[in-house]
């Protein structure tokens, strides 16, 4: 990088919010600057499975959804509490799907057909919502940043890697550049798109403290570079900061380590009890609202499962396999039992309640029947499953200690307005600086949405930030 490099817009950060701003800039007439601290593009958004959760689209059409942006905003704000600004979120709502279908044009492939997971591409559930909106493109989180990579290089945005931004230069109130690696560049506007906090444990002790509450089976997804760099930047101008105390933490067994996809899936047969022995929830319910499900529960959660269920675990996966269970059973850190009752009484919950729990469980889904309590027969066809699953009947029996521990991604950041403009702590534009993904804050919100939440802020946020950067 040369010593008098300028741009109309720099870029800070390579991952799908940044590639998606300096795409959208490009495209716009700007010539674009990126600048990636980590040494590949990518950031948090090539390590996820890439899903967009967005309504109105072309893949819901063919698929005879009927969706509309209006009826997405109505449940992405009720679900929220309204904590959120009405105006920003309508904005997103109404973006997101023109940002699918712009990745479509871009080389995108999510085809029209239904798919049960995260995994497959297509149209699947990602979350409580009435309708259908997640949209899983082919090659998961790394294909979608390919498409945006190839399309960056195509469109003339130069990116430089390994180069982490200073600061901000500011003249007279408005955002004129950065300093990279003590190099001033000079640019029309600055879009911060450096992802968020999850990897600093002094920030997420200040903006996300629940992520405390797992103390040392407390495990971190995102990426490397997800450092908040963010909080900084605001800081030389005053910013606004919104979305304290919010984020993703997913509910784990206390011995995962790494995303589900490589760590494993726990058994289908399977209940989550509380202190009172007793079931208090869908166990496939989204992580929408499981983990706050969790949360709100006296005392400790188990997922109690018995040797058949452990027995038919896959291999290949490195915690949830048969093996491992055993191992953590041998250790003491998962509980074992010959029977219900032995179980029970060394998870300090009623004996009586816990077999009642799992009498009940036997005689409603595996059985062929419904639960009637909470509904998880539908959360199963929702996956796809066409067997029943199995009884907790095989001795020996297991208790794995569960709570929210794995850490995707931070609310908290740079208060964004409908134009993926910065605010001050006035509620004021910072001429010149915008921000999108985890680092512009106010789309995420106290619920994450459900599958897809994310991606498609980062994408459909820094879209509207590239075009907004470009224009001046």
């Amino acid at each position: 990088m040369s010593t008098d490099a300028t741009a109309d817009v720099v870029v800070i950060g390579g991952g799908g919010a940044g590639l998606a701003a300096a795409v959208s800039a490009a495209e716009h007439g700007a010539s674009v600057l990126l600048f990636e601290a980590e040494r590949e593009i990518g950031g948090s958004t090539q390590l996820s499975a890439g899903m967009l959760t967005a309504a109105g689209t072309s893949v819901q059409a063919a698929l005879g959804v009927e969706d509309s942006p209006q009826r997405f905003l109505q449940h992405y704000l009720d679900l929220n509490h309204w904590q959120l600004k009405p105006g920003l979120v309508k904005a997103f709502c109404r973006q997101a799907g023109a940002a699918v279908e712009w990745l479509i044009e871009l080389g995108a492939d999510i085809p029209a057909k239904f798919s049960h997971d995260a995994h497959t591409p297509g149209l699947t559930r990602a979350g409580v919502e009435d309708v259908w909106r997640g949209h899983v493109p082919k090659d998961q989180g790394y294909g979608l940043v390919q498409v945006l990579d190839r399309a960056r290089r195509r469109a003339g945005a130069e990116a430089v890697l390994n180069t982490r931004v200073e600061r901000l230069l500011v003249e007279h109130g408005r955002v004129t550049g950065v300093v990279a690696d003590g190099v001033e560049v000079r640019a029309g506007a600055v879009v911060v798109a450096s992802g968020g906090f999850a990897q600093d444990p002094a920030l997420r002790s200040r903006y996300y403290p629940d992520a405390d509450a797992a103390g040392e089976d407390l495990f971190v997804v995102a990426a490397p570079g997800s450092r908040g760099d963010h909080f900084a930047f605001g800081d030389q101008v005053d910013a606004a900061i919104t979305g304290e105390g919010w984020g993703l933490l997913l509910p784990t067994a206390y011995f995962q380590r790494l995303h589900h996809w490589q760590s494993g899936f726990p058994p289908r047969s399977r209940v989550l009890v509380g202190s009172h022995g007793r079931r208090f929830m869908d166990e496939d319910a989204s992580y929408a609202v499981s983990s706050g499900i969790i949360s709100a529960q006296d005392g400790p959660v188990w997922m109690v499962f018995d040797d058949r269920a452990r027995q038919g675990l896959p291999p290949g996966y490195a915690h949830w396999n048969a093996g491992h269970v055993r191992s953590e059973a041998d250790s003491g850190r998962t509980l074992r039992a010959g029977t219900l009752e032995e179980l029970a009484g060394k998870m300090a919950v009623p004996a009586a309640a816990l077999q009642a729990t799992v009498d009940r469980w036997n005689g409603q889904l595996p059985a062929g029947g419904e639960d009637t309590e909470f509904l998880r027969h539908e959360s199963l066809a929702a996956k796809g499953a066409t067997e029943p699953p199995t009884e907790i009947a095989t001795a020996p029996f297991y208790a794995a200690r569960t709570l929210p521990a794995e850490l995707v991604c931070t609310h908290a950041g740079l208060e964004i307005d409908a134009g993926a403009a910065v605010l001050d702590a006035l509620g004021n534009r910072v001429p010149g600086l915008f921000a999108a993904g985890e680092a512009g804050a106010g789309v995420l919100g106290l619920r994450y949405v459900g599958g897809g939440n994310a991606v498609a802020n980062a994408v459909t946020m820094g879209r509207i930030a590239g075009r907004a950067a470009a224009a001046g």
